[in-house]
């Protein structure tokens, strides 16, 4: 029961400071951190779909989410691209 009581109250906490905080251009490119979160998710789970589909025979070990949040580019293996 207490971890229930812990967890809602971190979500609430993050909710509450995501609103109310005004969101910070962190990147040259002037996106915020929630952008460029949202952004590094979206290739990492886009990475993982196309390795599967388009290059499973390649070796390969997917990259952290912090490093697809540095670079905001897919991290696929040289050739696999080749195939999209």
């Amino acid at each position: 029961m207490t971890d229930i009581f812990i967890a809602t109250f971190g979500g609430i906490c993050l909710i509450i400071s995501l609103v109310t905080l005004p969101h910070e251009k962190v990147s040259s490119e002037g996106l915020t951190e929630i952008e460029i979160s949202a952004q590094a998710l979206e290739i990492y789970l886009q990475d993982k779909k196309d390795h599967k589909k388009y290059c499973p025979s390649k070796k390969w070990t997917q990259p952290s989410l912090e490093v697809y949040k540095e670079k905001l580019k897919s991290q696929l293996p040289e050739g696999c691209k080749d195939a999209l």
